[in-house]
């Protein structure tokens, strides 16, 4: 069955109809990824979350057809455009998730605003309670952070005491010639639930897909003037050891690092429970790196 053949008919499929028809149910997918409604691969699979995505566009362009594919919900998926599409409204204010959130769109960076579906956050040179700090090398003094969106309210689920850079042995004795790897500002899709280590293995988000990192070959704890390396590094996210806050020690090469055992585990356990991991556990996860100072100047508290 293709989505054409439903216009001018009174063809009604119900979900579990669509996962019969994979072509059918691949059509569906291809839509809603181009809609933003979706995310990659369209494998003709039409489960949980694609039923939510089909159920989201249905709600949005009002086509009155609930729980099932009719001639109003194929002539929409078929004709509208991804600029026509109307957009969740999100109810900001002025805290930080919402100054995060407001970033994040000056940025045109993802934001996923349905419910149990998580946005990870490090914010670097940020203090617990959202003041800035000097951002000194060798320490954890950034935050990891999950936000999620309830009823278009952004909400911080938790937060920790975190480093995006690399500490002070691996900058002087880089595992990289080029220089030790520190994540250039920007967001990636490119972790999935694994294991990092094998001193003390442990679960963690791990680099599957690549990122862009700042090579420091001057030893000088800065990004300015580094030469951008892209690729799969093993920048994972992992804890770091309960090392002391003033000395990041070997816990980072350049991995996005939780400083304590126990607020990863807090940390892993949220991501987990991510409606898409739940669905797929191979699911790969964005996660955004934000300068401190630029998101302040740009949204103020």
């Amino acid at each position: 069955m293709k989505l054409q053949e439903f216009l001018g008919t009174d063809h009604k499929y119900g979900f579990e109809a669509i996962a019969e028809d994979p072509d059918l149910a691949r059509q569906v997918q291809i839509q809603l990824i181009g809609l933003g409604l979706l995310e990659p691969p369209a494998d003709g699979k039409f489960g949980p979350l694609s039923a939510a995505a089909l159920k989201k566009f249905q709600n949005l362009t009002k086509t009155g057809e609930a729980e099932f594919l009719g001639k109003v919900t194929a002539k929409e998926l078929i004709e509208t455009k991804r600029d026509e599409l109307p957009k969740t409204p999100l109810k900001l204010s002025n805290d930080l998730a919402s100054r995060i959130v407001k970033y994040m769109q000056s940025k045109n960076y993802v934001i996923f605003a349905e419910p149990k579906e998580y946005n990870i956050v490090y914010i670097e040179g940020m203090n617990e309670d959202g003041s800035l700090n000097n951002d000194a090398p060798n320490e954890f003094n950034d935050r990891r952070i999950v936000i999620e969106v309830v009823d278009g309210v952004p909400k911080i689920v938790n937060h920790w005491q975190a480093t995006t850079e690399p500490g002070s042995h691996y900058t002087y004795m880089p595992m990289n010639p080029q220089g030790a790897a520190r994540i250039q500002f920007g967001q990636y899709k490119s972790w999935s639930v694994g294991t990092h280590g094998t001193a003390e293995p442990h679960e963690a988000l791990v680099q599957v897909d690549d990122i862009t990192v700042c090579r420091d070959f001057n030893q000088d704890f800065k990004r300015t003037g580094d030469k951008l390396d892209t690729g799969l590094f093993a920048v994972n996210q992992h804890y770091g050891f309960d090392f002391p806050q003033n000395n990041i020690r070997a816990a980072s090469a350049g991995c996005l690092v939780g400083r304590r055992r126990e607020g990863h585990r807090e940390f892993m356990a949220i991501i987990k429970s991510d409606r898409r991991y739940v669905a797929n556990h191979n699911y790969v996860f964005y996660t955004t790196v934000i300068p401190g100072d630029e998101l302040v100047k740009a949204f103020p508290a």
